[in-house]
């Protein structure tokens, strides 16, 4: 299942090939309470359809109305939503909790490279490569380029003239195997707005695991998969939860040697330490690649039940996407 900003591009394309005059909305900043991270996208056509979200209700329904009424004719502009000292945010839309809204608004017509432009930016959101957006808000040009070194999603130029985004693959979470864990751990990304792939050779879980809301089942060993040109990226969370180390260690030699940005594996600190030593012992993983490994999985919150195990796993790897380092967290060593 494609992320909600991938579908968003997807269907600005289709209406500028079938003709139509679309608007695409990009969050540029927040600050406060916002639902929508900064580079978020929504995409509308003069009727009022849409697709995506900026802010869960209230901003969108201001930004339609404006837009069947004929607003927004320029080829880009900035808009601000919330309160604002500066008094240059709307004051007929309130954000809970005194947030404020950025959004980049695009008219974008049929024809010339508009269309190119939006495969391009499609490419990138489906993980082919990491690309700097760059839109020029006195006319609307738009440029891509192959994205540096990690850096903000969103820069707006200190003169004002230009806006620079970042495009790339969304989150994703992997799922070496089926098990109840797995199953609450999919329930969480997909609310998170992970895109969710959930991998397992079994027969017998295979009608479970494909029944998940949201979620796209592989009937594959899943160290085959992430192993797979194109599986994995720096914004590739793979997690194994089975306790079957035929799946479980498999998964994890396979996930050390992508970029993905989080690694762990389910068990005790006694199965932890098993695992490393068989990682090392018949997996050769160097020292480095075992530390890129989290195990135990997850933060420490006491966590019993599956769904604990969940949250407390998917609270770890929303930590390590924002970039929170934990003042201490113990490491298991390959050693005896």
């Amino acid at each position: 299942m494609q992320s909600l900003d991938y579908r968003v591009v997807e269907q600005a394309a289709q209406w500028l090939a079938d003709g139509q005059t679309v608007w695409l909305c990009t969050v540029l900043g927040t600050f406060g309470s916002s639902p929508r991270e900064p580079g978020s996208m929504m995409v509308a056509q003069a009727g009022g359809d849409y697709l995506g979200s900026l802010s869960g209700g209230c901003v969108e329904e201001d930004f339609l109305e404006r837009l069947v009424a004929g607003e927004y004719e320029q080829p880009a502009v900035i808009v601000h939503y919330g309160g604002s000292a500066a008094g240059d945010a709307d004051p007929r839309v309130r954000l809970p909790c005194g947030g404020r809204l950025e959004v980049l608004v695009e008219r974008l017509r049929p024809g010339g490279d508009t269309l190119g432009h939006l495969e391009q930016l499609r490419s990138a959101l489906g993980g082919e490569q990491e690309l700097l957006r760059r839109v020029r808000l006195a006319d609307g040009l738009h440029s891509l380029e192959p994205a540096g070194p990690a850096g903000p999603r969103v820069v707006l130029d200190a003169d004002g003239e230009r806006v620079h985004i970042r495009v790339g693959p969304v989150a994703k979470l992997i799922l070496a195997g089926y098990s109840s864990v797995a199953e609450s751990c999919a329930s969480f990304a997909v609310s998170l707005g992970y895109q969710v792939v959930l991998c397992d050779p079994r027969e017998e879980v295979a009608a479970e695991a494909a029944a998940l809301p949201g979620v796209e089942f592989v009937p594959q060993l899943p160290s085959l998969y992430i192993a797979a040109p194109g599986a994995c990226s720096a914004s590739t969370a793979v997690v194994a939860v089975t306790h079957d180390p035929r799946i479980d260690d498999l998964a994890m030699m396979a996930a050390v040697k992508t970029d993905a940005s989080y690694i762990g594996a389910m068990g005790s600190r006694k199965t932890s330490r098993a695992r490393a030593e068989r990682l090392v012992r018949t997996g050769g993983l160097s020292q480095a690649e075992l530390e890129r490994i989290q195990m135990p999985i997850g933060l420490d919150i006491g966590s019993k039940t599956p769904a604990e195990i969940a949250l407390s796993i998917m609270a770890d790897v929303v930590r390590v996407r924002r970039g929170k380092n934990l003042q201490s967290r113990p490491a298991v060593s390959g050693a005896a």
